[in-house]
């Protein structure tokens, strides 16, 4: 920022300030809530229109303190559950049976959460990695940031009334410290790793009999064929599903109408609970000036832009965790063999105090590679018997470098300065990185922590188990008996046993770089990526629909060229349906040609789909909310993709060499076609949803009483603009929307000073259903408009609805 510009920037500030009334604190403070720190940290915080608030700050601590304070304004309910999570008291508060959200970990009770968040806490984990020397550890920014961010959450509690039903009087709602907010940072790392193993390392207890011992052993993963291909597709199942995905594309300035940049960012996130976006803009006269979605509970901008830079994240294919196969030593289910010398596990006995009944006590068991598992989710059991154990190893347990990560986009002034970021810092656990700049560059990457799991490491040390789920699942599970199969380091790695940056996928300037969640291959159709290890991810597999009408998409706006912003946000609400366009034409003549217009349902009997074939063919082939007959192909082609292989699906198979178009052409005569018309037929009859009845109608969601339409459409067909609502007959059909389209961004240049930027929060700034931002950027939302984002002083300052306070910790 130029000098005048920053002089311009505190001037404004200080005059607003001093020209603004502060609101009188609603000082009912807490019973036996901490009094906040008296550090002498204030911030400046100008609200727009929807809620957005502008925090301008002299240094990092006080930018920090104005954003805990900010967020805790919009969202201490959700905050302090999460804060609850990370102390290991889900059980104290809530009941140890109870589920908790899934934000922070794969947890199936709130007692396996409190075991497993309880053992970190006790195990002072969080605090070694502070401890750690950047850029190992966190930079002093980052710790300044950190603590801001706590005293600045604890300000807002001592000086305000909770009014949000959720946790209005709880006595949980307390107080929080540098460690805690660090803690956010680190479950958030370890949600692919560790966060996803915490029933099975919180469950996991050696054989204490012989009979059991013998009995698991018996059926050990790796002992046996079925049992190894059983869990291998499990593996695959389980890595193949997220309730997080993403789109983004790049355009380089080859594409667009200036030769400037444009980027359009699409997440997928959940829109309840603890991993929801909020957005802000951070600024430290002349030193930062950022505006984007923050992830709750941290205090940098996940994604965003600048005036020069702008960036987004799709959850990547990389498999953030590996298996090593302990041998035991025969005497002692408890020790495992290295190179022929016993090594005892290490015991870590937690207790977790539970609601109205008895503390419960379990110990967790570790080893060199990390914690004893006994299972991966629901579906991937990895038994512990005399003989076999499996220690799971996460290199993001040593990872509290995401906010660093973060602050270097958000300093950098061009795609250079975004890799340049991820080279020195290495911080992003389980996310690719598409970019686009004023100068005209584009960028992907998949620059993520990873496991250092090469090929050659995998052909050399993979037990039976793991040369089964390496080439489907990318999960490796290596010999643990063995010295010579440790993971080993990279010379240009920040930390051992990852991979280095130069190992990872790289793609610059091209016309478009887009990434749907599918690996790095094909984020640009005509110059693939490969030379890649497979636990990056697959090279030359079947795409997902998502990616391929999103390459279709974006290969085709490339073409045109002379694209603009309006062109981003025309792709964010196409709501085009790849799916619809492969298959909807055949499915209707089809059903037409069925004998006396009927068709036998899954339970045998005959069910009249006449009607059904009417409107498939009426249908617009798109999911905006008025589409009549968006309801009925939604749940047609999830029952015949459910039940119909997907070998036997379609008439021409993928082909490597044209992985865009294939495979295609729907094989009508498949026996499960005329039978998933019938069922969804049924289904809809039954739920009461006329089969052309309009897609709003049924996927929505409820804001104070009211039903909001919701545009877009499920993961299977493939559509641009994501949501995803359940399908629930004992509540009445489809149920409100879980998650989809979260921060949305589309970013440009016109060579002024101020980017050309529309942003959209899906699910509004405010979880408080007493907050006027509670649902203002959803109806937004449901009528397919956007915010035109206010980056400039000038916009700022112009917005009618500029509120400014002053927040400070003093009294």
């Amino acid at each position: 920022m130029r000098t005048r510009g920053r002089r311009l920037l505190v001037a404004a500030v200080a005059l607003l300030t001093a020209a603004t009334t502060l609101p009188a604190a609603a000082a009912e403070r807490h019973a036996g809530q901490e009094h906040p720190s008296h550090g002498g940290l204030s911030a400046v915080i100008r609200y727009t229109e929807y809620g957005i608030p502008h925090i301008v700050a002299k240094d990092y601590a006080n930018l920090g303190f104005g954003t805990g304070w900010a967020q805790a304004a919009d969202q201490v309910c959700t905050l302090a559950d999460g804060f609850v999570t990370l102390r290991g008291e889900r059980s104290r508060w809530f009941g140890s049976a109870a589920a908790p959200d899934g934000s922070l970990s794969s947890a199936s009770t709130n007692l396996s959460s409190d075991l497993y968040y309880r053992g970190v806490r006790e195990a002072g984990t969080v605090e070694k990695l502070l401890a750690e020397p950047a850029p190992r550890g966190p930079s002093r920014d980052v710790e300044d940031l950190m603590r801001g961010w706590a005293a600045g959450y604890n300000a807002w509690l001592a000086r305000n009334r909770v009014t949000d039903p959720a946790c209005r009087g709880a006595a949980w709602v307390r107080p929080v410290t540098q460690v805690d907010v660090a803690a956010r940072g680190f479950a958030l790392a370890v949600l692919g790793g560790q966060g996803r193993g915490v029933d099975g390392i919180t469950a996991a207890q050696p054989p204490t009999t012989a009979r059991t011992a013998a009995a698991g052993s018996a059926t050990a993963a790796g002992t046996g064929d079925p049992d190894v291909k059983r869990t291998a597709a499990a593996a695959r199942e389980l890595f193949d599903t997220a309730d997080m995905g993403s789109n983004a594309v790049a355009f380089s300035g080859a594409s667009t109408a200036n030769g400037r940049g444009l980027l359009l960012g699409n997440p997928h996130y959940p829109w309840q609970g603890g991993r929801r976006f909020w957005q802000v803009q951070q600024t430290i006269p002349g030193e930062l000036n950022v505006q984007g979605g923050a992830l709750l509970g941290t205090a940098t901008v996940s994604i965003g832009h600048t005036a020069r830079i702008a960036w987004s994240h799709t959850v990547a294919t990389g498999v953030t965790l590996n298996l090593h196969q302990l041998t035991l030593d025969p005497a002692d289910p408890t020790a495992y063999l290295v190179d022929g010398r016993p090594e005892r596990m290490t015991r870590r006995a937690v207790t977790v105090a539970v609601r109205d009944g008895t503390p419960v006590t379990r110990t967790q068991w570790w080893t060199r590679y990390g914690p004893v598992v006994t299972t991966l989710g629901a579906q991937v059991p990895l038994p512990w018997t005399a003989t076999t154990a499996y220690a799971l190893n996460d290199p993001n347990a040593a990872n509290l470098r995401a906010p660093d990560t973060a602050l270097g986009f958000s300093r950098a002034r061009d795609t250079a300065g975004v890799l340049a970021a991820l080279t020195r810092t290495q911080g992003l656990p389980w996310v690719n990185t598409i970019a686009a700049d004023s100068g005209g560059h584009s960028l992907f990457t998949q620059s993520q922590v990873l496991p250092r799991i090469t090929d050659e490491l995998v052909q050399r040390c993979s037990t039976p188990l793991g040369r089964a789920l390496y080439p489907s699942s990318g999960v490796a599970v290596l010999d643990g008996s063995r010295g010579d199969c440790a993971l080993g380091s990279d010379p240009d790695a920040v930390q051992p046993g990852i991979f280095g940056p130069a190992r990872m996928p790289l793609l610059k300037d091209a016309p478009y770089a887009e990434n749907s969640n599918d690996s790095a291959w094909l984020a640009n159709a005509d110059r693939p990526l490969t030379g890649y290890e497979r636990v990056f991810g697959t090279i030359g597999t079947q795409r997902s629909m998502r990616t391929r009408g999103a390459v279709e998409d974006v290969a085709r706006m490339a073409a045109r060229g002379r694209l603009t912003v309006r062109d981003l946000q025309a792709q964010q609400f196409a709501n085009r349906v790849p799916a619809g366009d492969l298959v909807a034409a055949d499915a209707a003549r089809a059903c037409a040609a069925l004998p006396g217009g009927t068709a036998a349902g899954s339970d045998g009997g005959a069910v009249d789909v006449s009607a059904a074939c009417g409107v498939l063919r009426a249908w617009d082939r798109s999911m905006d909310t008025g589409s009549r007959g968006a309801l009925f192909f939604d749940r047609f082609w999830r029952k015949l993709t459910a039940t119909v292989p997907a070998a036997q699906l379609w008439k021409v198979p993928f082909s490597a060499a044209d992985p865009v178009r294939t495979p295609n052409t729907l094989d009508t005569s498949a026996p499960g076609f005329a039978t998933a018309l019938a069922d969804t037929v049924t289904d809809l009859r039954a739920a009461g949803i006329a089969l052309d009845a309009r897609l709003g109608s049924g996927q929505f969601v409820v804001r104070s009483g009211r039903r909001i339409p919701v545009p877009g459409g499920t993961e299977s067909l493939g559509v641009w603009n994501k949501v995803e609502m359940p399908w629930n007959p004992a509540a009445g059909g489809y149920t409100e929307v879980t998650t989809g389209s979260s921060y949305i961004q589309a970013v440009g240049w016109d060579g002024g000073r101020c980017p050309v930027a529309r942003t959209l929060l899906t699910y509004s700034q405010s979880s408080n259903p007493n907050s006027p931002h509670y649902s203002d950027q959803t109806r937004l939302f449901s009528d397919e408009r956007w915010v035109t984002s206010r980056f400039c002083e000038k916009d700022i300052l112009s917005s009618p609805g500029l509120r400014v306070v002053r927040v400070s910790d003093r009294h």
